[in-house]
């Protein structure tokens, strides 16, 4: 009986101004049986470490012999980023498109991430499913985020398993803000536009491994499998919130120490009206800014870092589209 198998390549992505090559490592599982093939891929985002993690302990648990088809893992999609430990690559590489993630499909001709990207896609947009994994901030309450109305990518973001789901309106349906940051060049989006389901799992915290992030990341892409029957059982059912994402962002009106309600938790329930925080001036301690939810819904993100400058985001909300998780507050 045919075990399976794994190999290993090292890619070209980009060449430098120097000559230099820029690799990275592309791990392909090959089961025992055919069947879909599912492209995952991690730090595009080189601060975000817990997806890397996650694949490597995949690749320690994923049994080979009961595979049936092919996932394609990549698990530092961005060099640049991970050696730098950032979120976009410095000016000097690539001033024109400094974040990896809104520049999909690529573009063989195009900048450094253009191109970078564009030898990624060549992997991914033969993929039946891809799961790009992030991990947001340390302030955030673990999610999936899927595109809005993508029936195969909502089911992918329910088999993964966080509790909560957000679904994503994208170009005609989509918010000012959505065009403004260029979300359209997201790999989740430009999958969706070629008929591939995708989903973005946000697995909370950056720059250090955290346990529980990883194990759900790793229990999700297991859960994916079995979804796909790439896997034997079945995904691990549980009571799950879909929300809608970019709506509820609470900023700063002023700059000073922002103090958030001790009670708060993200992952919690709000009403609109709620206090969120308060804004302290540091020298005169005077309360300059009495942050309140502007809606009613899942609290997701909330800072924790205290010196806040006017317009810095300190908490976002989503708005609950459907419930069975029985969240009370």
């Amino acid at each position: 009986m045919n075990a399976g198998s794994h190999s290993v390549e090292s890619v070209t992505l980009a060449r430098l101004s120097s000559g230099v090559e820029l690799t990275t490592t592309i791990h392909t599982y090959r089961g025992a049986t055919d069947g879909p093939t599912v492209y995952v891929q991690a730090a595009q985002h080189g601060r975000e470490v817990n997806g890397t993690e996650t694949l490597r302990r995949f690749h320690d648990r994923l049994p080979l012999e009961s595979l049936s088809g092919t996932v394609v893992a990549v698990p530092v999609a961005n060099p640049l980023t991970f050696d730098r430990v950032t979120y976009t690559t410095p000016e000097p590489f690539d001033s024109v498109n400094p974040n990896m993630n809104r520049v999909w499909p690529g573009d063989d001709d195009g900048t450094l991430h253009e191109r970078m990207a564009a030898r990624l896609w060549e992997l991914a947009v033969d993929a039946d499913a891809i799961v790009d994994l992030h991990t947001g901030s340390p302030n955030m309450y673990p999610h999936v985020v899927f595109r809005q109305g993508d029936e195969r990518s909502r089911q992918l973001a329910a088999a993964f398993g966080t509790d909560l789901l957000l679904s994503e309106p994208a170009n005609d349906d989509a918010s000012e803000e959505w065009h403004r940051r260029e979300f359209d060049g997201k790999l989740r989006v430009a999958a969706a536009d070629e008929g591939i389901p995708s989903i973005t799992p946000e697995l909370a915290y950056n720059k250090q491994i955290v346990e529980d992030a990883v194990e759900l990341g790793v229990e999700g892409l297991l859960n994916v499998l079995r979804s796909l029957e790439m896997l034997p059982g079945t995904a691990t059912k549980r009571d799950q919130t879909i929300a809608r994402n970019h709506l509820g962002k609470l900023s700063a009106d002023e700059s000073g120490l922002f103090r958030p309600e001790p009670s708060l938790t993200v992952g919690t329930a709000v009403d609109e009206g709620d206090r969120v925080g308060t804004v302290y001036d540091p020298t005169t301690y005077e309360p300059l800014h009495d942050a309140v939810a502007d809606r009613s819904g899942i609290l997701y993100a909330l800072t924790h870092e205290a010196t806040v400058t006017a317009g810095d985001q300190l908490a976002s909300v989503a708005v609950i589209r459907e419930d069975s998780s029985n969240r009370g507050r």
